[in-house]
């Protein structure tokens, strides 16, 4: 991070030092109904405000936040600043984490309404939401119980030891998310957010040179190809759906079906029949359906 983000940085460290509920303390909705009842309302207009109709950075934010609640759980540890003691936190720059000045917005908005009340974790939980209700097509506001504590620990050898890899194979995707409570059929849903955002050419190029026409459609493979050279100095980023790049659907599951996903860890749910009748039918399915079929 920045020198810019060190006072939201510090306002979640003292949250997390005073903060009156426990880790254990069960999430509710309505959470800062007394507290501060404009707390959603607030970080729902300084995020439409930032992303002024720009898709890329609103699924930015929903990557920030599954990379917070995949390591630690959904505890803002995502934000935290390396420092002398922890030189490599988990934003590290190798995870190319964005969207961190969105959320510095929305919380610099937050506390000028109701200082020190609101955790960063929420005001992440509440801006990736928001995000997901700009992707939508449609819209779809749903609620997100709050009540969480920030964290004071962030480390990227546990954001490494934790998070899904784009070469991990549906073997070890299932262990990953396995640890984490999700079954197959959520892994699956959970993917399906690769309906958007972009991937850079080194976590799917050596799917390319040579490339496999039983895994990767040819015709795509070979437009790969043009936007990511094999010698390339350059590591250039791609789409991760060049169908429908600006919206949270269901393409993604098309995609699939047709050998048209950039990375080999979204290919290989395929490689199960259990899971490939799970996303064929996904694939003509509503993504909302899909979510709430599956309590997410």
């Amino acid at each position: 991070m920045s020198r810019d983000f060190l006072p939201i940085v510090y306002s979640c460290l003292v949250f997390a030092i005073l903060s009156p509920f426990s880790a254990e303390s069960a999430l509710t909705v309505g959470f800062y109904s007394t507290t501060c009842p404009s707390a959603e309302t607030t970080v729902r207009s300084a995020i439409t405000t930032a992303l002024n109709g720009a898709n890329g950075p609103a699924a930015s934010l929903i990557r920030l936040h599954f990379h917070d609640c995949f390591v630690r759980g959904c505890d803002a540890s995502v934000l935290l600043d390396a420092s002398p003691a922890n030189p490599s936190p988990e934003n590290n720059p190798v995870f190319n984490m964005r969207g961190l000045d969105l959320i510095d917005a929305a919380k610099t908005a937050v506390e000028a309404i109701c200082p020190g009340v609101v955790s960063c974790a929420d005001i992440l939980a509440f801006a990736a939401r928001d995000a997901f209700n700009l992707l939508v097509p449609g819209g779809s506001l749903y609620d997100v119980p709050a009540g969480r504590r920030d964290g004071n620990v962030s480390s990227f050898l546990e954001a490494v030891a934790n998070l899904p890899a784009p070469t991990m194979n549906l073997t070890q995707l299932e262990t990953t998310f396995a640890a984490k409570g999700f079954s197959l059929k959520e892994l699956i849903a959970l993917s399906g957010a690769h309906s958007i955002g972009q991937a850079h050419c080194s976590s799917f190029q050596s799917r390319l040179y040579p490339y496999d026409s039983t895994q990767i459609d040819p015709t795509f493979a070979q437009m790969l190809q043009g936007k990511c050279p094999q010698n390339a100095t350059v590591n250039g980023v791609v789409t991760q759906d060049f169908v429908t790049p600006d919206s949270l659907d269901v393409q993604y599951y098309n995609n699939i079906v047709n050998n048209k996903v950039l990375l080999f860890s979204d290919w290989s749910l395929r490689t199960d029949p259990i899971a490939l009748t799970t996303i064929v039918s996904y694939s003509t399915d509503n993504l909302l359906n899909i979510l709430w079929s599956v309590g997410i």
